[in-house]
C-alpha cells in the first residue's frame, strides 16, 4: 500500500493496463460468439462497452473501466514525454514514444465515450462513423489524400510489426513474471499481438483505399475489420481465430496489470516534464 501511495503514477498505469484489457476481452468474445452463430457481434471497442452497459451493474463497470482507460492514457503521454520505459532519443525510439501520444489520445476517447453511455449520451455512430470523419477532413485538407495514405501505411505497418513480435519478438520482454508461468503468458501475448497485427494491417488497408479512391466511406475501425474477415469465405473460422486472439490479448493485459515492469516517474517530475513539453 505504501508504494501505491508513493507512486500513484504506476497505479495509472496497472489501472489502465487492466481497463485496456477488459476492453479487448469483451471484444474477442463478443466476436466469437457471432463467428459461431451463438449471438455476440463484431461493432468493435464502443460497441462492446455499449453491450457491456445492459448488463447487471453496467454503469458501475463502465465507470471503472473508464478511470482505467484515463489512467491509461495518462501512462502512454508521460511514458513518451518522459521516456519512462527507456526507449531513446533514436529514430526507432521517437516512432515508438509518438505511437503511444497516439495511443493514449485514442484510449481518452474511447474513456470519453464509456463515460458518455453512462450518462446516456453515447453515439450511434460507433467507431466507423469516427473513423470516417475525422478521414473525410482530412482528405479535405491540401495533400490530403497523400496524409490520409500515410496514416494508413503506418497503420499498417504497425500491424506487420505486430506480427512480427508475435512470431519472433520477445513478447515477455518487460514482464516479471514467475517462470512456472512464462510459458503461457508468452502464448497468450503471441496471439494476441498476431489478432492486433490482422486488424490493423485491414485498418491502414481501409485508409489505403480512402486515399487512392479519395473516399472516407472506405474506413473502418476496429469492428469493421472483424466484420470484413467474417464476410470472406469461410469468413467464420478468420473471425473465430482473429477473435480468441483478441480475447487472449485481453488476458494478456490483465498480466501486464500484475506483472509489468512500470518504471514510472515521481509525479512531481512527471509535473515538471509536462510543463517543460507544454510549448511543444
Amino acid at each position: 500500500m505504501s508504494n501505491i501511495t508513493r507512486n500513484p503514477v504506476e497505479t495509472l498505469a496497472r489501472l489502465g493496463y487492466g481497463a485496456r484489457g477488459v476492453v479487448y476481452g469483451l471484444v474477442g468474445a463478443l466476436a466469437l460468439l457471432a463467428a459461431i452463430g451463438s449471438g455476440g457481434q463484431t461493432g468493435g471497442s464502443r460497441s462492446a462497452l455499449q453491450t457491456l452497459l445492459a448488463q447487471p451493474f453496467g454503469q458501475f463497470w463502465l465507470v471503472l473501466i473508464a478511470i482505467g482507460l484515463f489512467g491509461f492514457c495518462a501512462w502512454r503521454f508521460l511514458e513518451a514525454l518522459t521516456d519512462a520505459d527507456r526507449r531513446g532519443s533514436d529514430m526507432k525510439g521517437w516512432a515508438i514514444r509518438g505511437a503511444h501520444l497516439i495511443s493514449g489520445a485514442i484510449y481518452a476517447g474511447l474513456a470519453i465515450s464509456a463515460i458518455g453511455l453512462v450518462l446516456g449520451q453515447g453515439s450511434s455512430g460507433g467507431e466507423d462513423q469516427a473513423a470516417q470523419g475525422w478521414t473525410a477532413w482530412l482528405l479535405s485538407q491540401p495533400f490530403g489524400r497523400w496524409l490520409v495514405g500515410l496514416v494508413g501505411l503506418a497503420i499498417a505497418g504497425t500491424g506487420l510489426g505486430f506480427g512480427w513480435k508475435a512470431w519472433r519478438g520477445n513478447v515477455a520482454e518487460r514482464l516479471s513474471v514467475p517462470s512456472d508461468k512464462r510459458h503461457w503468458i508468452i502464448t497468450l501475448g503471441r496471439m494476441g499481438f498476431a489478432a492486433r497485427g490482422v486488424v490493423f494491417l485491414l485498418i491502414g488497408g481501409f485508409l489505403i483505399l480512402a486515399a487512392i479512391h479519395s473516399s472516407s466511406s472506405q474506413v473502418h475501425g476496429l469492428g469493421g475489420a472483424l466484420k470484413t474477415l467474417q464476410q470472406q469465405p469461410y469468413g467464420w473460422i478468420f473471425l473465430a481465430l482473429t477473435a480468441i486472439g483478441l480475447f487472449a490479448f485481453g488476458l494478456f493485459g490483465l498480466v501486464q496489470a500484475r506483472y509489468r515492469h512500470i518504471d514510472a516517474p515521481d509525479i512531481e517530475d512527471a509535473k515538471a516534464t509536462m510543463a517543460r513539453a507544454k510549448p511543444f
